[in-house]
């Protein structure tokens, strides 16, 4: 259920780790421009012209913000969201992950070692001293992960701001918490176990009301509009909200069926949608308009909404966390402190503009608080083959050759020289040598190119090239282990395009 996303320049990251601080002068002698302050502002402008007033006021409610206060800190986490997996491939062992602070700025990122305390400063970060890496954690939570838990617990996760894997339990279970966790092989020092005040449960109860229904009995919520290059639109929601197979309705819409349900181990459904159902990149209860998947850092901002409940935000509290549903044990889902209730599953979970995932359950209420779950939507992307609505998509991409590969992904050019990193902005690993094959598809009558790109340590190389005279390109590459991404450039032209790849 892992996955890598938003790293837009991881170059230019290692780079920053390189130079460090300091300021560059022109031969006249006045000071450039500072890259890191020109960027902040490009991007504090971007966020103003396009998140939604509802969402900026939401957040100044939740937070106590002004509206100034608010474009600040989401500018603070769009910058940390696309620089979070440059950092941990530049500081590489002695990463122990990234999280932002209370206030609007700080972005603090949890080293082994004080010799790397420079290169955190370096990003203009706030470095923090740890025993364990992230990796060394996230170890641990794969051994409870591989193993039957004892009654009583309810989930485990790694809190990355204490150094510590934590684990929940009922009270009268807590000691044997401890002791499966420690004999598993978890370090006592590395280990802390909760009071879980409430069971967690997925939000999919029969309820009255609107949104989508499934087997026209219960109810739940749609996560993100998606484009299949096949079947069309449809949109991804929670797993648990209806098996493969099941018929969807909502609205004047034919019925849509459940093509994917994964539940539970994942908590993901991608549904093909009927006859009159049309994808929006739209979040229902403030007309935000998604933008890119890029995955916020623990301590984000984050907003839900729900059939049920409507909009509500909160933070991020932790990533990759195992919960235990009546079901079953779901991995990988993120924990927030943003209220839900039942019929609110699979409904949006979005940062800033990146969507973020599909709500999958918790405990409490939206009137006393509680804990929510979301299962992050790039699996569910992955797994289907879909590719995510977005503002810059316009129509969808239809059928084609690029439709054969199991990982699909879209977006935009705006016009000649423009380029763009796939997937989803970022990179991908291959851990064994093997063939990287991708087809992209561009709109007709332009000349977009395709280069397959590998990290060698310092800076990202072209490994393979497609740049024939077409609007459509292909890549075949056999290489070794490593890091992976791939460049779309328009040659000539813009507009939307898919890319379809596979990986070793």
């Amino acid at each position: 259920m892992r996955q890598l996303l938003a790293l837009p320049r991881i170059a230019a990251v290692a780079a920053a780790l390189v130079i460090g601080a300091t300021a560059l002068t022109v031969t006249s002698g006045v000071a450039a421009a500072d890259p890191a302050q020109t960027l902040r502002e490009q991007t504090r402008d971007r966020l103003a012209a396009t998140i939604a007033p509802g969402m900026v006021a939401e957040l100044g409610r939740t937070f106590g913000f002004t509206a100034d206060q608010v474009l600040d800190r989401l500018t603070t986490e769009k910058l940390a969201m696309t620089a979070q997996p440059g950092v941990a491939l530049a500081l590489d062992k002695t990463y122990g992950g990234l999280w932002i602070g209370d206030g609007t700025s700080t972005v603090y990122v949890a080293v082994t070692t004080p010799a790397a305390f420079g290169k955190v400063e370096a990003l203009g970060y706030t470095p923090t001293l740890v025993t364990y890496a992230q990796k060394t954690l996230t170890g641990y939570q794969r051994l409870l992960d591989d193993s039957s838990a004892p009654a009583g617990v309810t989930g485990w996760h790694v809190d990355i701001t204490s150094n510590k894997v934590v684990v929940l339990a009922r009270q009268r279970a807590t000691g044997d918490a401890r002791a499966w966790a420690v004999k598993l092989g978890v370090p006592a020092n590395a280990l802390r176990v909760e009071v879980a005040g409430e069971t967690p449960r997925p939000f999919a109860d029969i309820v009255g009301g609107t949104a989508y229904y499934i087997n026209t009995s219960s109810r739940c919520s749609v996560g993100f509009s998606v484009v299949h290059p096949s079947r069309g639109d449809g949109f991804v929601s929670a797993g648990h909200c209806g098996s493969t197979g099941a018929s969807v309705t909502s609205g004047t819409g034919s019925p849509g069926t459940f093509v994917l349900s994964s539940f539970p181990g994942n908590d993901y459904s991608y549904i093909d949608a009927g006859a009159g159902w049309t994808a929006s990149p739209r979040v229902q209860g403030n007309s935000q308009e998604v933008a890119d998947a890029n995955v916020a850092p623990v301590g984000s901002s984050i907003c839900r909404s729900g059939s049920t409940t409507g909009y509500h935000c909160g933070s991020v509290q932790q990533l990759n966390t195992s919960v235990t549903y009546p079901q079953g044990t779901v991995s990988g889902v993120t924990r927030t402190n943003v209220c839900a209730e039942p019929g609110d599953s699979g409904g949006s979970f979005i940062s800033g503009a990146s969507a973020q995932g599909m709500t999958s359950g918790g405990s409490g209420n939206c009137s006393s608080g509680g804990t929510t779950y979301f299962q992050p939507v790039g699996e569910a992307l992955s797994a289907s083959g879909a590719t995510l609505k977005t503002s810059g998509s316009g129509p969808g991409p239809g059928p084609g050759t690029c439709g054969t590969h199991p990982n699909n992904y879209s977006g935009s050019l705006s016009g000649t020289g423009q380029q763009a990193y796939q997937p989803n902005n970022s990179y991908y690993q291959s851990t064994v040598s093997g063939t990287h094959s991708a087809c992209l598809q561009g709109p007709s009558g332009t000349d977009f190119d395709l280069y397959l790109q590998k990290w060698n340590g310092s800076a990202w190389t072209d490994v393979a090239t497609s740049d024939s005279s077409s609007s459509q390109e292909t890549i075949s590459y056999s290489g070794t282990a490593g890091y992976y991404r791939y460049r779309v450039y328009s040659y000539s032209g813009g507009g939307a395009y898919a890319l379809g790849l596979t990986k070793p």
